[in-house]
């Protein structure tokens, strides 16, 4: 294992090195000091295909403050690095074990040990559309190019502060445990096993340099008031907000699972009561803005950030993509302003790590 990980650090790490040689790759790394911070969200994946060690060594280079890490537990009990917790949007899942889908269609991780999974090809993202496999950004990797593996948290986790002992900095990890609600559904505490994880590689305080962040509220603060107390740890943690319409969360009420209501996060009259649980919010980009206003050459921020700010949590929205503009950004650079200065974000999560990098130094030296 270790000789693999070792050939595949080499291999990402090229990327950045074969044109600037190691010390301007090391200088590449250099960690910015900008006000706010960009984080690679799944690694450089605009570049890569996303949660590949590969990516992560890649946006690494382009100087970001975090790496973010999306995890789902294994039927071994393992916890892979990958953002569904099923398989069939990025693996080759379907070709392999056929006949290991759910009724609703879809492979998921917690049905496959961690053997079976990293027998799999990894690859960018698609989606099935008569039958076929058709790449959800089309300008990104080639979809099955190359050839790349899913990995464990450990393994990330070893990747990363290795690349942090060579290159001389620290960046830091910013984990999210994916549905933890179905993970407990299927008798499985990811949160639990995410924090044992962390704990063991040294990340047990707020001065680690780890953000562990979910979009299931009742789940935060199942971790924050009794996991981390029983655990001896106390970590920086952020709430992540989406709309109703995703059903991404859902909570036990009355011993029935109903969908979370998503609303209650975005009412500023409960921001105290949120921040006893979080210490950030991590909202959909577009929710900082008035959208029946906001137009090109218009931006109109709504109160979110101020409000949440007041209540003493940073505000960290995701995804900002140059291959994903809304209506209202003619490009990326008007689209990074409009989050991070417009609406005064505190950072945020984009697939083009180098752009918000350089977003930012320009912005610094304008100052």
């Amino acid at each position: 294992m270790r000789a693999k990980m070792e050939k595949m650090a080499i291999v990402a790490l090229t990327l950045a090195c074969a044109t600037v040689g190691v010390e301007g790759a090391k200088a590449m790394a250099q960690e910015v000091d900008f006000a706010k911070i960009i984080v690679a969200h799944r690694g450089a994946s605009g570049y890569l295909p996303e949660h590949t060690l590969e990516s992560k060594a890649l946006a690494y280079n382009m100087g970001v403050a975090y790496l973010e890490q999306d995890l789902a537990m294994t039927k071994d009990d393992e916890l892979v690095v990958v953002h569904d917790h099923y398989l069939d949007r990025v693996t080759d899942v379907a070709d392999k074990f056929p006949d290991r889908a759910r009724a609703d269609g879809r492979y998921y991780v917690i049905d496959f040990t961690l053997e079976e999974i990293k027998s799999l090809r990894f690859t960018e993202g698609f989606n099935l559309e008569n039958g076929k496999r058709v790449q959800v950004y089309p300008g990104r990797f080639p979809m099955f190019g190359s050839t790349f593996r899913i990995h464990t948290f450990a393994e990330e986790i070893e990747f990363i502060q290795g690349l942090n002992a060579t290159m001389g900095k620290d960046i830091g990890l910013y984990v999210e445990t994916k549905a933890p609600w179905f993970h407990k559904q299927e008798g499985k505490d990811i949160s639990k096993a995410t924090l044992e994880v962390l704990r063991q590689y040294g990340y047990t305080t707020k001065d680690s340099n780890v953000i562990f962040q979910t979009f299931d509220y009742p789940d935060l603060k199942y971790v924050k008031t009794k996991l981390m107390p029983e655990l001896g740890m106390d970590l920086k943690t952020v709430i992540l907000i989406t709309d109703n319409s995703s059903k991404e969360t859902y909570e036990l009420i009355d011993g029935k699972w109903q969908p979370y209501d998503f609303n209650y996060l975005l009412d500023p009259k409960n921001f105290a009561e949120i921040a006893q649980y979080a210490d950030g919010m991590g909202p959909a980009y577009k929710m900082l803005f008035d959208l029946e206003q906001t137009k090109l050459g218009h931006i109109v921020p709504n109160n979110l950030v101020k409000a949440a700010h007041h209540a003493g949590m940073v505000v960290h929205p995701y995804t900002i993509r140059k291959d994903a503009l809304p209506q209202w950004a003619a490009n990326v650079d008007e689209l990074f302003q409009a989050v991070l200065i417009d609406a005064d974000a505190d950072g945020v999560f984009t697939d083009f790590p180098d752009l918000g990098v350089a977003f930012l130094r320009k912005h610094e030296q304008q100052q």
